[in-house]
């Protein structure tokens, strides 16, 4: 089985502007309702201990896309490109329940303050704004390298994925270092 094997017929017919025009839509839609639940939504401040477990499963199931896009790209430089597949749907799944469960969590809990002072404070948040400018940024470009492997574009799949993999890969390290630091340095309930 090689890539050809996992191509979706319609999709190769979907001309590029068509196809882009729509990432474009569904990539703004999601970011314009993230930021309209973080920044404009009042939350409840509802509590449970299934929305407290939320942020540690987010950050698991950032890590978890994080190791799997490392093993896509072990799969891909080895030319295994049946592992490559499966690792790397594996991780846009994970990204996907990723989002669900950070959205569940901000819809009910609000958003986390960082509180801690000292040197650790410019540290974290000049993490925090790479990784929200960052993960803006990916959400196109890995439905566009999605799109381009799964349309059998594969010479614009590997250009666009050139950029895609180090930029998801920053994203999903630096959500799990997020929780990291929160946890640490915010204390144990401020998370």
């Amino acid at each position: 089985m090689d890539a050809s094997t996992v191509q979706i017929p319609g999709l190769k017919s979907l001309g590029a502007g068509k196809a882009l025009a729509a990432i474009g839509v569904v990539s703004l839609a999601a970011v314009g309702f993230l930021f309209w639940l973080i920044y404009f939504r009042s939350a409840g401040g509802h509590s449970s201990a299934i929305i407290g477990a939320l942020p540690a499963l987010n950050a698991s199931l950032n890590a978890l896309s994080a190791v799997l896009l490392i093993s896509g790209y072990i799969a891909v430089r080895r030319r295994n490109y049946v592992r490559h597949i499966a690792f790397m749907l594996a991780a846009v799944a994970s990204s996907a329940l990723f989002l669900v469960s950070y959205i569940v969590y901000h819809s009910f809990h609000g958003d986390t303050k960082f509180t801690a002072p000292g040197i650790v404070r410019p540290i974290y948040f000049l993490i925090l704004i790479s990784h929200i400018v960052l993960s803006v940024i990916v959400v196109p470009m890995i439905l566009t390298s999605l799109w381009l492997s799964l349309s059998g574009r594969m010479a614009a799949h590997r250009r666009v994925s050139r950029w895609t993999l180090p930029i998801w890969l920053y994203v999903s390290v630096t959500g799990v270092l997020i929780f990291v630091i929160l946890k640490l340095f915010n204390g144990p309930a401020a998370v």
